[in-house]
């Protein structure tokens, strides 16, 4: 299970830095993808990590874009634009505590909320692709709750 957490922390790195403070789209097309975000938490942001495919997503490349939502500041959302027409999925948790990791466990099980698109579950790790993707073809807004 330490594993399976493990593709969320590593993901969350590549967003703690501060050069990823904003989404950084690398490719540009009619698509737009919103993200919503609900959390228990008002402090510390939530680090989100958008992929185009299901190698990128179970670990096997990079995000197509990421960003941090700082909601101590009051920011809910997030906006992916230009992206090509295309399948997603989203990962993303609250550092809660601010520190820049996804804190875990002694067994490697996250103790700050996380949550994947589509509101999808996990079974005994995070969700799948199959799960966790969506079509994005125009502009896509989605509803998350970090839990």
């Amino acid at each position: 299970m330490t594993h399976i957490f493990s593709a969320i922390a590593a993901a969350a790195l590549l967003v703690a830095a501060p050069a990823f403070a904003e989404p950084a789209s690398i490719l540009s097309g009619p698509a737009a993808i919103t993200l919503n975000v609900d959390t228990a938490a008002h402090t510390g942001k939530v680090m989100v990590v958008l992929f185009d495919s299901e190698t990128a997503y179970a670990g096997g490349g990079a995000p197509v874009a990421h960003a941090m939502i700082d909601v101590a500041a009051g920011q809910a959302q997030t906006t992916f634009g230009d992206l090509p027409e295309g399948d997603y999925a989203a990962k993303m948790f609250h550092d809660v505590d601010g520190d820049g990791k996804m804190n875990t466990n002694p067994f490697g099980m996250p103790t700050e909320p996380y949550a994947f698109s589509n509101n999808a579950h996990g079974d005994m790790g995070p969700a799948t692709w199959a799960q966790a993707h969506f079509t994005a073809s125009g502009p896509v807004t989605q509803t998350i709750t970090l839990r």
